[in-house]
């Protein structure tokens, strides 16, 4: 990218993280993945209880390494051998989490969080339960507003999952939703029928905060995660 290319990067992150603070969220920029862990390093406290939401972005910077370490007690959802009444404990002792670290489909320039899934077992603790929530994105999640995080869903984020994840759905198939254009009548406007069998079932937009620095959102100079 050349150095004008990386200016207008430079001044949408600058945009979005001062929007992100007004709406009572924590902030920080790191250059490179590489950055990631260390910043972790010092905002974790040892032996606290971490959990997190099913993320690409987690692998691709170590997270998943470092909290798998003996100073903290991680809730391993990704135990090999789990029974699904074993993986449901994990996924519901995650509330009770000291931190729960995650990723998210969209961050919005008016310092919005934009997640879509399909169980809710990361939109849900982020946004109740867990004493803090930090959330890592590679920068290029950010987009101008809500209708454009709904359109990178439908056209990137969507189809990228549901080819990982093997599943039999229109996306994965054609590489963009049924409905591959933003309604702003509606945030993802699946029409009813046509795709039972996808991971597009709850959006939610995290906007102005309650509770001043729960959410930490760590933006990376990188493009990282889907």
């Amino acid at each position: 990218m050349d150095a004008h290319r990386n200016r207008v990067a430079e001044l949408s992150i600058a945009r979005t993280m001062e929007r992100l603070q007004k709406n009572q969220m924590e902030t920080a920029y790191l250059p490179e993945r590489a950055d990631v862990v260390p910043m972790l390093r010092s905002l974790l406290e040892e032996e606290s209880t971490i959990a997190v939401g099913g993320s690409m972005t987690l692998s691709q910077t170590g997270v998943l390494k470092l909290i798998s370490g003996e100073q903290y007690h991680f809730v391993d959802r990704y135990e090999k051998g789990l029974s699904s009444q074993q993986l449901h404990e994990r996924l519901v002792a995650g509330f009770s989490a000291d931190v729960f670290i995650t990723s998210v489909n969209a961050i919005t320039e008016h310092g919005e969080l934009y997640c879509v899934d399909g169980s809710s077992t990361r939109v849900a603790p982020m946004l109740f339960g867990p004493k803090r929530v930090i959330v890592i994105a590679g920068y290029q999640k950010i987009v101008p507003t809500l209708a454009d995080a709904v359109n990178r869903v439908k056209r990137i984020a969507a189809p990228a999952n549901a080819m990982r994840l093997e599943k039999d759905t229109p996306c994965a198939n054609t590489g963009h939703c049924v409905a591959p254009y933003c309604d702003e009548r509606h945030l993802m406007s699946i029409p009813v029928g046509t795709c039972d069998s996808g991971i597009c079932s709850n959006m939610v937009v995290m906007g102005h905060q309650s509770r001043k620095g729960r959410i930490m959102v760590l933006i990376v100079g990188e493009e990282l995660g889907y």
